[in-house]
């Protein structure tokens, strides 16, 4: 099991105001992604889970491209991976942050 950790300074906080929402389901070919508004208004940080080795530098890349789009200011997000590709990550990531950033009623 790989772990990873990654603090970045976002350009905005992240819309709405639910305190936490997830996504997906760990299953093979998958992911899940709690999401969590715990941190000061430009930071980010993603804490990644995964049972394969050796994708340090996809993760890093990943991660930057979705701070750099999504602009998650304020959250946590704690992914809990079942061997999803890059483009599945990428999927749940952005589903995490619309989901976040819904207003509660």
């Amino acid at each position: 099991m790989e772990t990873f950790s990654y603090r970045q300074t976002a350009g905005r906080r992240s819309a709405g105001t639910r305190a936490q929402a997830i996504v997906g389901v760990v299953a093979s070919g998958n992911l899940e992604v709690l999401v969590e508004r715990v941190l000061p208004d430009t930071e980010c940080q993603i804490d990644v889970s995964t049972p394969i080795s050796g994708f340090g530098k996809v993760w890093e890349a990943v991660v930057a491209d979705f701070v750099e789009r999504r602009s998650p200011g304020g959250l946590k997000l704690s992914i809990n991976d079942g061997g999803a590709r890059a483009d599945t990550v990428a999927l749940r990531l952005a589903q995490a942050v619309r989901l976040i950033e819904e207003d509660m009623k």
